[in-house]
């Protein structure tokens, strides 16, 4: 059976430092996704959208993953990646501390492999062992590029990610970069712990923004 090492393959965007910022660029990559919006008054850990959107999110990767693996003819392993989640407002300034204003798409990158007719061959799995769910409707593979970018991976609770979004804001300004997330760009965080598991502390997240030179 071939094992696709994703991880590994990907190591620059998945695994980056937590001592620093750094640059890169993000290629076209695959993803299931599904959007929503967090309800007024609520925040990602309290919306039931977004618990609703998570089952399915995970319900579709873990379907395509078990897909690849036990078809009889050129089987194929993979992890099942982290979730990510892009974060706007639709219009305004996007604040890191007030969230229950916030769009967003999650999303779970897919190997290359994976193609529409696999996608919806594995969405017809999943409603016949889930029901035919209205969420189901609005999971979509997508293939999506953001370019260049900075990261860093940030350790800590969430509420802690505005010092380092602070690291990140001077880092750029250092570099002659500005901040797309500014201008329309979307707060790009990939989720390497389980808040429902890990110790606040030690939950691992990658921060990512959008940029582009001051020059260009």
């Amino acid at each position: 059976m071939e094992k696709l090492e994703l991880k590994k393959m990907y190591k620059s965007l998945y695994m980056p430092s937590a001592k620093k910022v750094e640059v890169v660029d993000v290629p076209a990559l695959n993803f299931v996704m599904i959007d929503g919006a967090i309800e007024p008054g609520q925040e990602p850990g309290t919306s039931p959208l977004f618990e609703e959107n998570m089952q399915a999110l995970y319900g579709i990767a873990y379907t395509l993953k078990f897909m690849f693996k036990q078809r009889q003819k050129n089987p194929v392993d993979y992890p099942v990646m982290a979730m990510e989640g892009l974060w706007w407002v639709d219009g305004g300034f996007f604040d890191i501390t007030v969230k229950d204003n916030w769009f967003y798409t999650t999303m779970i990158m897919q190997p290359d492999l994976v193609i529409q007719d696999d996608f919806d061959k594995a969405l017809r799995q999943l409603r016949k062992k889930k029901g035919d769910q209205p969420v189901f409707d609005r999971l979509r593979l997508e293939t999506w590029e953001e370019g260049r970018c900075v990261q860093i991976m940030h350790i800590g609770s969430y509420a802690t990610e505005p010092a380092t979004i602070e690291k990140m804001s001077a880092f750029m300004e250092e570099n002659n970069l500005q901040d797309l997330v500014s201008l329309s760009g979307k707060h790009h965080e990939i989720y390497l712990g389980d808040p429902r598991r890990a110790a606040p502390e030690k939950l691992k997240t990658i921060l990512r923004h959008p940029v582009k030179a001051l020059s260009d």
